[in-house]
Parts: C-alpha cells; structure tokens; sequence
C-alpha cells in the first residue's frame, strides 16, 4: 500500500494531493502543470515536500513532522521517466544490471533480456535504440531493482501511433503479472481507461476526484473530472425547478431530475447526442460546421445565434453529410451530467 498526502510551493504553484494506491494501477489524470509529474518525484524522494507524509507498505518514506526524509536510493521505488533516462555510455545489458544495486546477477539480466524481447540487443548503445527498445530497457532496468512500487511518468508519449499500441499491450502483461502498487500518469484518457484500475483527478495541483475508472468516465463529480475524462460539451447553468435546468448559452432548457442539488454547470458527451425531431431536451441546429476525421464526423452547432458550440462526434459509418443536415438533436437523461 502507498498513501500520499503532501503539500509543496513551488513558486506560484501548489501542490495539495492526497491518494492511496493498493496493489493496483492507479492513475494520475491531469492537464499540462497539474502536478502529476511533481507528486511522483516526490515519492520517488528526487523533490521534497513542504510538508506531509509519503508511506509505503507501512515504511515511512517522509514524515514532516518526524523529520524523516528517506534517500531516494533506499525508497525501493521504480521510475520510469518520459525520456526513460537510459546511461548513454552504458550498453543495453550494462544498463540492466545497473538496475540490480551493488551485486548485479548476470544471469538475471540474462532472463529481463529474454522477457522484453531484447535479444541480440545487449551490447547496443542507447543512441542506437529506437524508442520502442529504449522504452523496454527501462521497463528491464527498473525491474531488476526488484522496486515495492513503480511510477510510470508519460511512458508512451514519445512513441509513434503504432509502437505505442504495441509498447502498451507489453506494458499492460507486464503489470497484471507484478501486482504491487503503480501510479501510472497520463495526459490520456484512452490509456487510463485501458491499463488502470482506478483513477484521481488532480487540477491546478490539487487532486479533485479519485474513483474506480468505469464510473470516474461514466459519471464523473467534477467539472474538472468530466474535461479530463472526454466531455465536450460543458456550459453554465442554474436549477429552475426540481427536474428542470437552464443553459443560456446553448438557449436550451433540460428536463433533468435536480431535487435539493446545487448545480452550477452541464455536461453532455459528444457521441451520446442523437439525431431527433422535436421533444424534450431537444437541441436545434441553427448554424453548424463540419469537420472530417479519418473515421470520424465531427459536427459542430449552435441553437441560436451568438449561442455556445455544441459537438456532436459521429462515426462514418453511422452517418454522412451527404445524408442530410441534421435539424436537431435530443440527449436521454441519463446521458446529462450535472456539476
């Protein structure tokens, strides 16, 4: 078990996040500057709090206001950076077994060799690697150290479409056969609703919502959880009446069951708009723009002149333009999320 619970300024930003994590992947989800990065240096010992307290299978790594600040070296944490930070003077087997402390097993780096497919790879300079190898090596060396948590910073993002599917699915069989705690960060949902289990949202250095994936995408609390998690379509609105809200932006009134909530905004996905004629909550098209994706249509209205933008997200074999301009739409529901 890891549990989190730490505050840090750095300059104008603040960083106020608290999670634990089982034996489990855990997701940071977050924007650019969030702090997702900043929390893993701080369990991994390289950043120091200001204060808090960082546990791992009930070993104090740091404690505030027991002065107590573990080494790095002794936190027993795997790292793997964006870059992976591979030692470009030390070859493919030299950086593994530099994974294994002070008494490398030569015959273990032989099998971490074997596992991540890195055969006839072992005596390659990390400049020779491409990134799909140069990720599997840090994957390795990480893993040798025999870590009781890892913490996986972007390790996808600098790979292409294609290798990160690939990289993915090795990491995703790599994990499920480990099963200790690791805090997995990500700017993307996809991936987070693909590997982990369950998910905080962290905004502004701050973490917001934590919640097991599934319902922290179906039903998000947040305005925050609910960008993070893929909502398009979000705008201010007020209760009128016990099932009824207002969006003035959109010109549109929502029948939505709001009894005794406060609510200070609307969410509606992209895909769960349906094409419709008249009848509650019904959004007419009064201006639209279409965009193409490869698979994809995007189309954008507004209900009224001057109104906010609402996308509608539809697959090209579901529809076509060519098959006429849509009047409206209508959501169900159980489809409108309320913040």
């Amino acid at each position: 078990m890891l549990e989190v619970r730490i505050k840090k300024n750095v300059g104008q930003f603040y960083l106020d996040c608290e999670f634990a994590v089982g034996n489990e992947v855990f997701a940071l989800l977050g924007a650019s500057g969030s702090g997702k990065s900043m929390t893993l240096k701080c369990i991994a010992g390289i950043e120091t709090p200001d204060s808090g307290r960082i546990v791992l299978d009930g070993r104090i790594l740091f404690d505030s206001e027991k002065k107590i600040n573990v080494v790095p070296q002794k936190r027993r944490v795997g790292y793997l950076f964006e870059d992976y930070a591979l030692f470009p003077h030390m070859t493919v087997r030299q950086n593994i077994l530099s994974g294994m402390g002070k008494r490398p097993d030569g015959k273990a780096a032989d099998e971490y060799i074997s596992r991540f497919f890195l055969q006839g790879l072992e005596d390659a300079w990390p400049h020779q690697l491409s990134g799909g190898q140069k990720q599997r090596v840090a994957m390795a060396r990480m893993l040798a150290a025999s870590p009781d948590v890892l913490l996986l910073d972007e390790p996808f993002s600098a790979l292409d479409s294609h290798l990160r599917w690939e990289i993915e699915r090795q990491t995703r069989a790599v994990l499920e056969e480990w099963r200790k705690p690791t805090v997995f960060v990500s700017h993307s949902r996809d991936e987070v609703f693909r590997l982990c289990e369950r998910a905080a949202c962290i905004c502004q250095g701050k973490t917001e919502e934590t919640a097991a994936v599934r319902e922290l995408f179906l039903h998000p609390a947040t305005m925050t959880a609910a960008v993070l998690t893929g909502c398009e379509n979000i705008a201010e609105a007020y209760v009128l009446d016990s099932s009824h809200i207002a969006a003035p932006a959109w010109g549109i009134t929502l029948h939505v069951p709001c009894a005794g909530r406060t609510v200070a905004a609307v969410g509606i996905r992209a895909h769960y708009l349906k094409i419709a004629g008249n009848g509650e909550n019904y959004f007419p098209v009064h201006t639209y723009r279409i965009l193409e994706d490869a698979f994809e249509w995007n189309f954008s209205f507004q209900t009224k002149e001057d109104g906010g933008w609402i996308q509608w997200s539809v697959s090209k074999t579901d529809w076509s333009p060519a098959e006429g301009i849509p009047e409206g739409f209508r959501v169900s529901q159980s489809d409108i999320l309320l913040f």
